[in-house]
């Protein structure tokens, strides 16, 4: 099935339930130009789905091919990049003085939701760069800016974030690859990574590398990681490729799926140490590498978007086509498009739904971040680190967990077609996996928004409910029928967030094993009720404004249903985070092996 971008759906989040309009207006956003937003995205739109979604199948069917240490990407793959490169696309965020656009950063979010829709596979490798680009901006010296961002920018070269160990998986600071001083202010690095998207591939002419290593006499743990800048080819003095460094692929996982993306076991020194150079202080690497983190986790949460809105879309199309049963009280001769029969109308609604709220979480992480950057008053800067910091753990994991779930619905919603591949509605099932586990699992995400967001004085929790808690009164002050049972629902939503809010802060200090056994239903809590308010209130901005008329009806069933179908959920979600605990720690009698 083709793919159209949802620009109305897109501009309505971006504009409305994130806040972007307010923030432009407000003049967060220096002086960028509103009306360039609607012309951005649809080229962006444009290019994902005449050059991005053709190659989707393929990429999942032929994959990526590795062999002699060299990765081969699907057919179409080198071409469809150059375009991305001719078009500009990589620097849209980036700053102007090596390249970029500068323009604010959740445009790309927007984008990126729509490159990630067309082709998961492909979209990847840019939204590393753009991590990579972030990290060496903040922290990388003036000599190290000038030799790779621009490149980077241009996407003449790519860029790839090392972390993962064979024996540390997500514990980073058991990370065990050294990096011994040369002696010439290089150094010089040796060890394997696992799990590194894109660390080999033949669409650019160098790959940059950042990788967490240890010092020979780094602290334990975390403390004692520092970053290091690792190009596949050292740089000449002209700026091209030059020799080989000591750093390669060892082969690629045979994934579930996103088959296009290499996921690669990288190795340094197997001779003498690959040439590395820092990036930010000694012992000092994870500061440098969260700057690249944050990027990548708002990225993954996107991914989780824009997988969802594609297995929407084909399941939508499916609904209407595929004829089965009769519906109640029909006249027709012949049987009905299942989208007549209510269970199949709960499914397509629910993704719908969903993957609504997700995205506009996402856009409202991706707007925080650049307030956080752009406006000129300090407390304001301030305040939008506090928000973008909270917002980032609930944008990634609330926004993947909805990408599996979106794709799976889809799957019923197409029966038994659903498991049959030539179809496509599995693969998104199957790309989507992935994303709850990226750049920090779901459960990390979780237990890092209740022990340092909401940690140690909930004020960052209390300044969003804050902004939350006038959009259910403007809902029930609305008495539109339209609604339903809306504000009533948002209500009771906030109630429970604020209830459960509260007994985790009492709770983490003195049972902390209570308070994480909740934090995966406490980060749920948050999407259902901050996903339910930004949709309703981006359903009064269309009802309020003569120019979104024509999709203000849909808005407002969107905001309804979820409200009443999954905001719905709040109240069993708070008794799992208050009561629930005893089970979590009395369970190890039937966990014994």
């Amino acid at each position: 099935m083709s793919y159209r971008a949802p620009i109305d759906d897109i501009l309505l989040a971006l504009n409305h339930g994130a806040g972007f309009s307010r923030a432009v207006a407000a003049g967060h956003m220096g002086d960028y130009d509103p009306d360039m937003t609607a012309a951005i995205l649809e080229e962006a739109g444009r290019f994902a789905a005449d050059i991005l979604a053709p190659l989707n199948t393929v990429g999942d069917t032929v994959g990526a091919k590795f062999a002699d240490g060299e990765v081969t990407t699907p057919p179409g793959w080198i071409e469809a990049y150059r375009n991305w490169v001719d078009a500009g696309w990589g620097g849209v965020a980036a700053p102007e003085a090596f390249g970029g656009q500068n323009l604010p950063s959740v445009l790309n979010c927007a984008c990126m939701e729509m490159w990630n829709s067309a082709n998961m596979g492909f979209a990847l490798c840019p939204m590393l760069t753009m991590g990579a680009i972030d990290a060496l901006e903040a922290h990388g010296t003036e000599t190290l800016r000038n030799i790779y961002l621009s490149k980077l920018i241009s996407g003449e070269w790519t860029g790839t974030m090392h972390l993962t160990e064979p024996q540390a998986g997500s514990d980073v600071g058991a990370l065990r690859t050294r990096a011994v001083p040369a002696g010439d202010g290089t150094y010089k690095l040796s060890g394997s990574k696992i799990f590194i998207t894109y660390g080999e591939h033949d669409m650019t002419g160098n790959i940059i590398h950042f990788v967490l290593a240890r010092l020979p006499d780094a602290p334990p743990g975390t403390k004692g990681i520092s970053l290091f800048l690792v190009p596949k080819f050292l740089v000449n003095g002209d700026g091209s490729p030059g020799a080989r460094n000591d750093i390669r692929a060892a082969s690629i996982e045979h994934k579930m799926g996103i088959h296009a993306s290499p996921t690669c076991v990288m190795v340094m020194g197997d001779n003498g140490g690959a040439t590395g150079y820092l990036v930010g202080e000694e012992n000092a690497g994870m500061a440098c590498m969260f700057t690249m983190m944050n990027r990548a986790r708002l990225g993954v949460g996107l991914e989780g978007v824009g997988l969802a809105e594609r297995a929407y879309q084909q399941a939508l199309a499916y609904a209407h086509e595929r004829k089965q049963g009769r519906g109640v009280g029909s006249t027709t001769k012949g049987s009905d498009p299942i989208i007549v029969h209510p269970d199949v109308k709960r499914m397509l609604m629910t993704m719908r739904a969903m993957t609504m709220a997700a995205r506009v979480i996402c856009y409202a992480t991706g707007a925080a971040i650049d307030i956080s950057h752009r406006a000129q008053d300090a407390k304001v800067r301030a305040d939008a680190v506090a928000r973008a910091a909270l917002l980032t753990p609930i944008a990634k994991a609330f926004s993947t967990d909805i990408g599996i779930e979106v794709a799976s619905l889809g799957i019923q919603v197409h029966g038994g077609m659903g498991f049959i591949e030539e179809t496509g509605a599995a693969q998104y099932y199957r790309d989507a996996r992935i994303a709850a586990i990226y750049e920090g699992t779901n459960g990390i995400q979780a237990i890092d928004l209740v022990t340092r967001k909401l940690a140690p004085d909930g004020a960052s929790v209390r300044a969003l409910m804050g902004e939350m808690e006038p959009v259910i009164g403007r809902v029930e002050a609305s008495n539109n029928p339209a609604f339903g049972m809306t504000g009533a629902r948002l209500r009771e939503a906030f109630a429970a967030l604020e209830r459960a809010s509260r007994w985790l802060l009492e709770t983490l200090p003195k049972a902390p094993n209570d308070a994480l056994a909740g934090a995966t239903p406490y980060l749920r809590l948050w999407g259902v009720t901050l996903g339910g308010c930004m949709l309703a209130d981006q359903a009064l901005a269309a009802l309020a404004n003569a120019d979104l008329a024509h999709i203000a009806p849909r808005a407002v069933a969107s905001a309804r249903f979820f409200a009443e179908n999954i905001t719905v959920t709040a109240g069993g979600l708070e008794r799992t985070i208050t009561e629930g605990a005893g089970g979590v720690s009395g369970a190890d009698v039937a966990l014994a092996v």
